[in-house]
C-alpha cells in the first residue's frame, strides 16, 4: 500500500495537535521543520496563483490556512526577482521551507535594547540561500520591519493575498 502524499490537511491537523500538545515553542519549532520540509517538497498544495506578487510590495504572500482564532495561519510566500522585504522580525514562531527556487536570507542582529520606540539599530548577521526542503525558523519577537541606515524600527504591514 503507497502511502498518500503530504498535503495541507494533514500538515494542519499536524500543526493542530503538536500545538495542543505543546505550548514550548522551541518544542513546536523542533515537531514542525520536518512537517514543513515535507509539504513544501510534495507541492500537492501549490497553486499557480501562489506564484502572484504585489509589484509595489516586491513579493506575494498567500494565506493557505488560518484558525478562526487567529492561533494559527500557514502562507506561502513569493518574490519578484531580485526583489524581498525589508530586514524584519516576526509576531510569533516561524518555520520557513522553500519551495521553489532559490532564497536568499539575510539575517540581521538587533544592537540596541529596543527601548526608544521608533528606533532601531541593527547589522548584518549573516546570510544564506535556501531551495527546495531548506528549512528556517524563528523564535517569537515583536512584527517590525527595520531601516538599518536611518536606523529606525517602523510597523511591519504585508499585504495578504486571500
Amino acid at each position: 500500500m503507497t502511502t498518500p502524499p503530504y498535503d495541507l490537511s494533514r500538515f494542519v491537523d499536524d500543526l493542530r495537535n503538536i500545538t495542543r500538545e505543546t505550548s514550548d515553542e522551541a518544542a513546536i519549532i523542533q515537531r514542525v521543520r520536518p512537517l514543513a520540509r515535507e509539504l513544501a517538497l510534495a507541492k500537492t498544495w501549490l497553486r499557480p496563483e501562489h506564484y502572484r506578487c504585489d509589484e509595489a510590495q516586491g513579493f506575494g504572500v498567500h494565506l493557505l490556512h488560518e484558525e478562526p482564532d487567529h492561533t494559527l495561519a500557514v502562507f506561502a510566500a513569493a518574490w519578484l526577482p531580485g526583489r524581498g522585504a525589508p530586514p524584519h522580525n516576526h509576531g510569533t514562531w516561524a518555520v520557513v521551507a522553500g519551495v521553489d527556487g532559490p532564497e536568499t536570507n539575510v539575517f540581521w542582529k538587533r544592537l540596541d535594547d529596543g527601548s526608544r520606540p521608533g528606533y532601531a539599530e541593527i547589522a548584518r548577521n549573516g546570510q544564506k540561500v535556501f531551495g527546495p526542503g531548506d528549512v528556517v525558523s524563528f523564535l517569537h519577537t515583536g512584527r517590525s520591519q527595520f531601516d538599518p541606515e536611518a536606523r529606525k524600527e517602523l510597523p511591519f504591514l504585508l499585504s495578504v493575498a486571500r
